[in-house]
């Protein structure tokens, strides 16, 4: 007689087993992720921007030679650019280190 459902028992235990190592490896890689830290500049180094693999901001800092109070538009714009570089940074890392275990399958709403 055929089995239903299509999965021997045997396969079935051993794709599960998978299915939990991956996820294991998933979870140790999001660890890494959320502890890493990430630097980005703008303005030549005059501002700094720290970000977290969790998307956080840890710190800024300014130069007080970007501190111009005739021109605090482009301090504004600076520290934009640094931001968003440092959440561009965070997001690429993660883009890498989940799609090494994936294969490159993106998965919606994991990272």
């Amino acid at each position: 007689m055929s089995r239903r459902g299509g999965f021997g028992g045997g396969n079935m235990s051993q794709m599960m087993k998978q299915v939990q190592q991956m996820q294991k490896k998933m979870e140790q890689a999001q660890t890494e992720i959320e502890e890493q830290v990430f630097t980005a500049t703008a303005g030549g180094g005059v501002v700094e921007v720290e970000a977290n693999g969790k998307k956080q901001i840890l710190s800024i800092k300014i130069s007080p030679d970007a501190v111009d109070p005739e021109d605090v538009e482009i301090l504004q714009d600076m520290i934009l650019t640094a931001v968003n570089d440092a959440i561009s940074q965070v997001e690429k890392f993660s883009e890498e280190k989940m799609g090494k275990l994936t294969g490159g399958i993106s998965l919606p709403g994991m990272f």
